[in-house]
């Protein structure tokens, strides 16, 4: 039985709870963006926030026809400086043309993450330059929708979870996995929540 994930976490956790009774979101919806979409939106938004991020990333996709994002090929032809002109940093241009170069020559399996677990998608990613666990978690929340993700590097969850649980220094692993262990299986849904808190919610 499913229940719903906002039912779950109040019963679940009265401290988030009564945040999200306060705060309910709308719920997600699917991403119409391809898998190659999103992960060069989200290798844009490392270490930026929401807005910065989207503002790059609009300026990355005017670099196009009809601002449309192009094939795999086109971006490995479009002239760095270009990129650099668009916000887009050297190390992060190198980053994208590298997951293209690696769709391009099928050294990434994108067409088979829907079929992987969490852990497996997690490790196709990283073979790419510039992609951690970070931005991989970020891809299963938002792109692949899956339910039950937290990232514990994840710098703006750590905070939410200071200041919403009142703790005086940064949580230790064990305390996070004490804190977010409840929350499953919808820890996804919790840490929308939790950057809602912060008013810094990543894109859907």
């Amino acid at each position: 039985m499913n229940q719903n994930p906002e039912k779950h976490l109040i019963l679940a956790d009265p401290i988030l709870g009564s945040f999200i009774k306060l705060n309910i979101m709308e719920p997600r919806k699917k991403s119409r963006r391809t898998h190659l979409e999103s992960l060069v939106e989200v290798i844009v938004s490392q270490q930026l926030s929401v807005k910065a991020a989207d503002t790059i990333y609009a300026r990355f996709l005017a670099l196009f026809p009809n601002k449309k994002f192009p094939k795999p090929e086109v971006i490995l032809r479009t002239n760095d400086s270009k990129m650099r002109a668009a916000g887009l940093s050297y190390q992060k241009i190198s980053y994208i043309k590298d997951v293209c170069s690696k769709v391009i020559a099928k050294e990434v399996r994108l067409n088979s993450l829907n079929r992987m677990t969490d852990e497996e998608v997690i490790a196709e990613l990283v073979k790419i330059k510039g992609i951690g666990r970070w931005t991989a978690e970020m891809f299963l929340m938002f792109s692949l929708m899956r339910p039950d993700v937290f990232s514990n590097g994840d710098l703006g969850l750590r905070n939410a979870i200071i200041k919403l649980y009142k703790l005086k220094k940064p949580p230790t692993e064990k305390q996070l996995e004490r804190i977010t262990k409840k929350w499953s299986p919808h820890r996804t849904t919790a840490s929308r929540y939790l950057w809602k808190s912060l008013n810094n919610t990543p894109n859907q």
